[in-house]
């Protein structure tokens, strides 16, 4: 379970207002963000949830269409800045629209997909999207990593199964609104602390039909400390991430070692 490193990784967020249903705009903003932390030579880069089109449900069909020239893009982007890429999109697959998280390598390809199992039923995600079944840690040329997106990060078990599964930092990519902020917050200090791991969470700020997002995308170390936070408004945020505190805070607290999960299992 513990992992010796020495690396440092240079991890950076893109927050923004996604524009409801606005690809040519989304993309143009995203693509901004990604050439300033390219031409700044971070190793990883994450995009807020839905950031193409956001959550334009009547016409998810219309805009998953686009998602596989949006990969093109994004891969050759990664190629050209030897740049980690990810966040979420929607994919069409058979009848069925899933909320996916994809992971670019440096070298332009798929490291991994990831479809968001939570589906947020309060806002009717559960309606429009079909649900993923499957925790992934995808394999990069910076180590192992879980991917989560938005309303998952309420189900600790998954981000869990991530850490376990050899995660040295997890991704989430979220449109988080701003009157749970609090939660937010909270939520990404525990799964770093109880799992020992980094946490790197892309959020969108703005406002659309009625709710504003909170914002507050952020780096946090298995300590629990944040290394940057955004406020709530568009940026691009950088952080140096010392993968050996994974090792030392493991070492030191061996949590995930001393499990007992025969005694709490449910």
């Amino acid at each position: 379970m513990i992992m010796e490193t020495k690396k440092t990784v240079k991890a950076g967020l893109i927050q923004f207002d996604v524009k409801l249903g606005d690809v040519e705009s989304n993309l143009e903003v995203a693509f901004q963000g990604i050439d300033s932390l390219g031409a700044g030579k971070t190793d990883i880069a994450v995009l807020p949830e839905m950031w193409s089109c956001g959550f334009d449900n009547q016409k998810l069909t219309v805009h998953a269409e686009k998602t596989g020239a949006i990969i093109d893009r994004l891969s050759q982007a990664a190629f050209r800045y030897n740049m980690i890429i990810a966040g979420s999109l929607p994919e069409s697959s058979g009848n069925n629209i899933y909320n996916t998280m994809y992971v670019i390598d440096r070298n332009g390809d798929i490291a991994g997909t990831y479809r968001k199992i939570h589906l947020f039923s309060l806002t009717g995600e559960d309606k429009y999207f079909s649900a993923g079944n499957k925790a992934v840690v995808c394999e990069t040329s910076i180590g192992p990593v879980g991917l989560m997106i938005c309303y998952d990060l309420r189900f600790p078990e998954l981000c869990r199964s991530l850490a376990l599964s050899q995660a040295i930092l997890v991704i989430v990519s979220a449109q988080w609104p701003i009157g749970r902020t609090r939660h937010w917050d909270i939520l990404l200090r525990a799964r770093a602390i109880e799992n020992q791991i980094f946490v790197i969470a892309a959020n969108r700020n703005g406002k659309e039909e009625g709710i504003e997002y909170g914002g507050h995308s952020q780096f946090v170390t298995p300590l629990g400390d944040v290394l940057d936070m955004a406020k709530n408004e568009s940026c691009i945020l950088n952080a140096r991430l010392d993968l050996s505190e994974i090792s030392e805070f493991r070492n030191k607290i061996p949590c995930l070692d001393e499990r007992v999960p025969g005694s709490y299992a449910v």
